[in-house]
């Protein structure tokens, strides 16, 4: 059985992310404090839990046992902040793009070697609508997930010849502790601008997922889960 490495595995898509993908892989996946969640996220699916900095290129290597067989990658980690450009500090831009960029660039270099020797593999990216049509007063977050799709078509066309397929999903507004700090009127504000007319769900864009990794002849794709937002 081939294993599947999953980041940001106790966030809410994560957590759909390892259920989704523990029914036919060996699942190891990371987690930046929580470790409660990790403990018991792990015992559900038979899972491997890795507390991971990703932002750290070192931090990489507590992987290393798994890469050999890794045959899918799913860089789904991220954090969010809403502010105004003015007010983003450095800290703040390094942060963001620490983990949400820097951290799939960081990975996926340490799983592509074998996957090339494999002549297989998939990687998916998590990015946003976000970094799609870009947001107000998360400028340094929507960069950063714009980033993630330029990577995505950019190693799709350098890893194809391999048989290496590189796609990537962007959310829209789905129901996870990212948007937690939306009040009532702002949720339905966006709920009133998706078509569908309601938010998504973690196990939405956790079958987008297993769609790209069944279906052999796609890559360099950008698949929007957002209900019709845009």
């Amino acid at each position: 059985m081939k294993t599947a490495i999953i980041t940001g595995g106790t966030g809410a898509i994560g957590k759909a992310l390892v259920a989704e993908f523990s029914k036919d892989y060996n699942v190891v996946f990371t987690y930046a404090s929580n470790k409660d969640e990790a403990v018991i996220l792990s015992e559900k699916y038979n899972a491997v839990a890795v507390q991971c900095d990703l932002s750290d290129p070192k931090e990489t290597e507590k992987l290393a046992p798994y890469i050999k067989d890794c045959g899918l990658l799913i860089n789904n980690a991220g954090i969010s902040q809403i502010k105004l450009f003015t007010d983003i500090t450095d800290d703040d831009w390094n942060k963001m793009v620490g983990v949400n960029l820097s951290g799939v660039f960081y990975l996926t270099r340490a799983v592509v070697p074998a996957m090339v020797h494999n002549k297989d593999g998939s990687i998916i990216n998590i990015s946003s609508v976000w970094g799609v049509h870009g947001a107000s007063c998360e400028v340094h977050y929507s960069a950063v997930k714009a980033g993630v799709i330029g990577l995505t078509k950019a190693l799709a066309k350098e890893l194809g010849p391999s048989n290496i397929r590189v796609n990537c999903i962007a959310p829209g507004v789905i129901d996870s502790k990212m948007n937690s700090h939306l009040n009532e009127d702002e949720l339905l504000e966006l709920t009133d601008s998706t078509p569908l007319g309601r938010t998504g769900t973690p196990a939405e864009v956790a079958h987008s997922a297993r769609f790209f990794e069944q279906n052999r002849f796609t890559t360099g794709q950008i698949l929007g889960v957002d209900g019709g937002f845009y």
